[in-house]
């Protein structure tokens, strides 16, 4: 086994798992949660606000586990999902491992494209000090590359390079 750093790049066995749908049909609008939604390649999740940009952030990802890191650093009991306005949870895998690859959601191909930063609004949401406590732990964006439906408790897997 090689130890180079593209190897342990690319060793990502950990398999994830949907735990939280949402979209957001218009700016400023609540998060609608779903159980479960259509995935449209090259356009984005269906009756979401980003659905029809065709660009780098047609779907938005945060680690599960990250909810609760924010929580304790904003010294609440928990974040509730859909105040972060990203698209997917994700728990089991990280989320961070996946730059610069594709990987599947339940029967859909996504593509990493960058990291998710918090906005101003974490201010507004969350108080004093809302955007630094997800600082690091916005999550991140994808591409849709190929359709399907995403579902609650799919798989969150990469894709291996042939």
């Amino acid at each position: 086994m090689s130890n180079s750093l593209q190897d342990l790049f690319d060793n990502l066995p950990q398999v994830g798992c949907i735990t939280w749908i949402g979209i957001r049909p218009e700016r400023k609008a609540p998060m609608a949660e779903l159980q479960s939604v259509q995935a449209i390649a090259m356009k984005g999740l269906q009756g979401d606000r980003y659905k029809s940009l065709n660009g780098k952030r047609q779907v938005t990802l945060i680690q599960g586990e990250h909810l609760e890191v924010i929580a304790s650093l904003l010294g609440i009991p928990e974040v509730p999902p859909e105040l972060l306005r990203r698209n997917l949870v994700v728990k089991g895998i990280n989320l961070l491992a996946l730059k610069d690859k594709r990987f599947r959601v339940g029967n859909c191909l996504l593509e990493y494209t960058g990291l998710c930063h918090p906005c101003s609004a974490m201010e507004a949401t969350f108080g004093p000090g809302g955007y630094n406590a997800v600082r690091g732990h916005g999550g991140i964006t994808a591409r849709i590359i190929e359709s399907g439906e995403i579902r609650l408790s799919d798989q969150v897997s990469i894709v291996q390079k042939d």
